[in-house]
C-alpha cells in the first residue's frame, strides 16, 4: 500500500481536528467524546510538523553536503542535533496540544453553560421548544424594554390651574381668530435618511412615533379624567352672597312715622354656606351662616340698626333609595371601571399595531425577494434572447426560437417592474406606520430591514398550553371581562333605583341681635319698664316710664351671643315618595340585566372566536413549516431541472420552449420559496397576536395602571 505524503497527512489531521471542533460545539454531551479524538490528533499533527521539519532539514544538509559546503563529520553532527531539535520540537508540539485540549475542556462546558436560551417565564429550557418560535427576535433580546403603560399620572399635563391660567384663559375668550385651524406645513417632501433596522427595533420605533396609536393612547387618560369627574360629587361646595338694598316708600299713616312722610330702610347681607355629600353614606351635609344689618328712620324700631347674624346645620339623608353600602361611590367604582376598560382597549390596540407592523417589516423583506428572482428570471431570459438573436443568425436556429425568447424577457420585464411597485410600496407601508419623521416631512423616514426569515423551527405548542395564554395574556378577552364587571355595577345601581324614596331631613339653627337699642315709650308705662324716656308718659321722679330691649351691642356682640343658644329652632322631616307602579325603575333595571347578559354572551362569543384564530394559527404555522421545507426542496429540484436541461440546450437536445418552461417553474418555485418563508414570520406574529403573548416576545411592558384615585375630601 502506497504511503500518504507527511503534507497530505497533516491536510488530513486538520480536517479532522476542525470536524472534532464541530462535534464538540455541536451539544454538551458529545464534547467528551470530542475529546478523546481531540488529543491524539493534536498529538499527531504535532508529530507530523516535527518530521516535516526535521525531513527539510536533513534535505538541506544533503544538498551542502553534496556540494562539498560541510564534510561527512560536521554533517552526522549537524544530522544528529537535527534529531535533538525535532524531539525538543515534538515536545513543545504535544505540550501544546495538552494546553489546548485542557482549554476545550473547559471552555466547552463554560459556553453551553452560558447560551442556554430563556423561555418566555424567563426559565432556561430547551432551545428548540422556546428558542424556534422567538427565533425572530430571540437575537435581540438584549434591547431594553419599552414601557407601553399608561401612566396614572399622564393626565397632569393636560391639566389647568384655573387661577394661574386666568390671563391665558381671557385672552382665548376675547381675541378673535383663535379658533381657526393651524395650516399644515411640510418643510420637506420627503425625509432621505434610511435606517437598517431590526424587527424589535422598528416595532419599537413605530410604537414611540405612530400618531395613530399615540391617539388611542389619549383614551385612558381621558377616562382617567372621568375618574376625578366622579370624585367631584363629593367635592365640599362653597357659597356667599354679598348684597346691599335701600328701600324709601311713603308713609300710610300719620302716626306710622311722625315727623316724616316716607319710610327709609337700608339693609346690608353678607352670606355664607357649604355643603358636601358623605361618600361613607350618601347623604348630604350643609351648613350656612347668614349676617343681616338693617337701617331705618322708623320710630318704632327698638333697635336699630340691628344686627342678625344666624346660622344653620343641616342633613339630608336618603334611607332606602340612594343609600347602601359603598352606594355612594358606585359612579366613582364605574367610572374606575371604564378606566381598566379603556386600558384594556389600547393594549389591545398595540397587539393589533404590533402585528401589523411585523407584517409590514417582513413584507419589505417578501418584496426585496421577489424583487432579487424576477431581476434573476430577466437576466436569464435577456441571455437566452443573446444566444438565440446569435443562432438564428448564423442560421444554426429557427426564428420562433428567438421570438419564443423575446416574448419571456418581456414578460420578466413586466414581473420586475410588477415587482419593483410591490418593493415600493411595501417600504412605503412601513415607512408611513413607523413614522420616525424627525425632518417634517410628508413621507416618514425609509426603514430598511436587517433580518431575514428565519425558517428553523422545532415543535409547536400544544392546543392546551395555546389556550391557556390566550385565557391569560389576550388583551381584547380581559377589555372583554372588565366590560362584564362594570355590567354588573349597573345592576345593582339600577336595583337600588327601584327602592322608595324615603328620606330624613334634619335641620337645626341659632341666631341672635346686636344692635343700637333705644328706650321706648307707649301710651301707658308698660309692667317691664327698665328706663326713662322725657317724651314718654308722666311717672314719679325717680321710677321708669319706658321699656329698652336687652340688645344692646355691635356686631361683635351680636356673635358672642350667637353660641348662647338662647334663640335657636330645629327641625325633622321624613319624606316618603314612590310611583305606584314604578315603571321607569323596573324597566331600568331589566335593561340593565339585559346588558348584563349581552357582555357575557359578548365575551362568549369573543372566546369562540380567540379560539378559533388561535387553532387557526396554530394550523398555518404548522402548514408554512411543511411548506418551507417542500418550497426550499422544490427550488432545489426545479434549480436542477434548468440546469440539466441548459445542457441538453446547448447541444441541441431541448428546444427552447422547454427550457422556458423549466425556467418558469424555478422562477415560480422561487416565489413560493419567498411566500412561504415570509408566511413563516407572518404565521408566528399571527399566533402570539391569537395568544396575546406578542408583549412578552418583543420585550414589550405593558401595565394596567390602579385608575383608583382617593382626594382627600372623598374620604369622608
Amino acid at each position: 500500500m502506497k504511503k500518504l505524503h507527511s503534507a497530505s497527512i497533516g491536510a488530513a489531521l486538520l480536517n479532522a481536528i476542525c470536524a472534532i471542533r464541530r462535534i464538540a460545539s455541536a451539544s454538551p454531551l458529545l464534547w467528551p467524546l470530542a475529546m478523546l479524538l481531540y488529543v491524539p490528533a493534536i498529538s499527531r499533527l504535532a508529530i507530523v510538523i516535527g518530521n516535516l521539519s526535521a525531513r527539510a532539514r536533513a534535505t538541506i544538509l544533503l544538498a551542502r553536503f553534496r556540494a562539498g559546503e560541510i564534510q561527512r563529520h560536521d554533517a552526522a553532527v549537524v544530522a544528529k542535533a537535527s534529531r535533538s531539535f525535532w524531539r525538543l520540537q515534538a515536545g513543545i508540539a504535544g505540550s501544546f496540544a495538552l494546553v489546548a485540549a485542557g482549554l476545550m475542556a473547559t471552555t466547552i462546558p463554560l459556553v453551553y453553560a452560558q447560551a442556554q436560551p430563556e423561555s418566555a417565564n424567563g426559565s432556561t429550557g430547551n432551545p428548540v421548544s422556546s428558542g424556534n418560535q422567538t427565533s425572530s427576535v430571540g437575537a435581540q433580546n438584549s434591547t431594553p424594554p419599552v414601557d407601553v403603560s399608561v401612566s396614572s399620572q399622564a393626565a397632569h399635563k393636560f391639566e389647568t390651574n384655573p387661577i394661574l391660567s386666568l390671563p391665558d384663559m381671557l385672552a382665548r375668550q376675547w381675541i378673535p381668530g383663535r379658533e381657526d385651524l393651524a395650516r399644515d406645513y411640510f418643510p420637506r417632501i420627503e425625509d432621505n435618511q434610511e435606517h437598517k433596522l431590526s424587527l424589535k427595533e422598528t416595532i419599537y420605533l413605530a410604537l414611540e412615533n405612530n400618531p395613530g396609536l399615540q391617539s388611542v393612547s389619549l383614551d385612558p387618560v381621558a377616562a382617567t379624567e372621568s375618574v376625578k369627574a366622579a370624585n367631584a360629587v363629593f367635592d365640599p361646595q362653597l357659597s356667599s352672597q354679598i348684597d346691599t338694598e335701600k328701600e324709601v316708600t311713603p308713609v300710610s299713616s300719620p302716626f306710622q312715622n311722625p315727623g316724616s312722610i316716607a319710610n327709609v330702610g337700608k339693609f346690608y347681607d353678607w352670606n355664607f354656606g357649604m355643603s358636601k355629600v358623605l361618600s361613607g353614606s350618601n347623604g348630604t351635609l350643609g351648613i350656612t351662616f347668614n349676617n343681616d344689618r338693617e337701617l331705618t328712620n322708623s320710630s318704632f324700631s327698638p333697635v336699630n340698626p340691628v344686627y342678625t347674624p344666624t346660622m344653620v346645620m343641616s342633613l339630608s339623608q336618603p334611607l332606602l333609595q340612594n343609600f347602601g353600602w359603598q352606594f355612594a361611590t358606585i359612579n366613582v367604582r364605574l367610572a374606575e371601571s371604564a378606566q381598566r376598560s379603556s386600558q384594556w382597549n389600547y393594549a389591545s390596540s398595540i397587539n393589533d399595531f404590533v402585528q401589523r407592523i411585523g407584517n409590514d417589516y417582513w413584507g419589505v423583506v417578501g418584496a426585496e425577494q421577489s424583487l432579487q428572482v424576477a431581476d434573476s428570471a430577466l437576466k436569464f431570459n435577456a441571455d437566452l434572447v443573446r444566444v438565440n438573436g446569435n443562432n438564428v443568425r448564423l442560421g444554426m436556429m429557427a426564428a420562433v426560437n428567438l421570438s419564443e425568447a423575446m416574448s419571456a424577457a418581456a414578460t420578466a420585464r413586466a414581473n420586475l417592474s410588477a415587482a419593483r411597485a410591490g418593493l415600493e410600496i411595501a417600504r412605503t407601508t412601513l415607512r408611513q406606520d413607523v413614522a420616525l419623521n424627525h425632518a417634517g416631512a410628508m413621507l416618514a423616514a425609509e426603514i430598511e430591514p436587517l433580518q431575514q426569515p428565519d425558517t428553523k423551527f422545532g415543535p409547536l405548542e400544544t392546543d392546551d398550553v395555546a389556550f391557556k395564554k390566550m385565557l391569560e395574556d389576550s388583551p381584547a378577552l380581559a377589555g372583554l371581562r372588565e366590560a362584564i364587571r362594570s355590567a354588573l355595577i349597573q345592576v345593582k345601581y339600577a336595583e337600588n333605583q327601584t327602592l322608595p324614596s324615603l328620606n330624613l331631613g334634619v335641620q337645626i339653627g341659632i341666631t341672635s341681635e346686636a344692635g343700637n337699642s333705644k328706650c321706648t315709650a307707649s301710651g301707658t308705662i308698660p309692667a317691664y319698664a327698665n328706663c326713662y324716656d322725657p317724651n314718654g308718659p308722666s311717672a314719679k321722679p325717680g321710677t321708669d316710664n319706658a321699656a329698652e330691649l336687652p340688645f344692646g351691642g355691635d356686631y361683635g356682640s351680636s356673635l358672642n351671643s350667637l353660641f348662647d343658644f338662647k334663640f335657636y329652632d330645629y327641625a325633622a322631616v321624613l319624606g316618603f315618595s314612590m310611583p305606584l307602579d314604578n315603571a321607569a325603575a323596573k324597566a331600568a333595571l331589566a335593561q340593565a340585566h339585559v346588558s348584563y347578559d349581552q357582555a357575557r354572551m359578548q365575551y362568549r362569543q369573543a372566546l369562540y372566536q380567540a379560539v378559533l384564530l388561535v387553532k387557526s394559527a396554530l394550523a398555518n404555522l404548522r402548514a408554512y413549516e411543511e411548506q418551507v421545507e417542500a418550497t426550499r426542496e422544490a427550488t432545489v429540484y426545479a434549480a436542477q431541472s434548468l440546469h440539466d436541461t441548459q445542457a441538453q440546450f446547448r447541444v441541441g437536445m431541448a428546444t427552447t420552449n422547454t427550457l422556458l418552461q423549466y425556467q418558469s417553474n424555478l422562477v415560480t418555485a422561487q416565489g413560493n420559496e419567498v411566500q412561504a418563508d415570509v408566511g413563516l414570520e407572518n404565521a408566528r406574529l399571527a399566533l402570539w397576536h391569537a395568544e396575546g403573548t406578542l408583549f412578552g416576545q418583543f420585550n414589550i411592558d405593558f401595565q394596567v395602571q390602579n385608575p383608583r384615585q382617593s382626594p382627600w375630601y372623598s374620604r369622608f
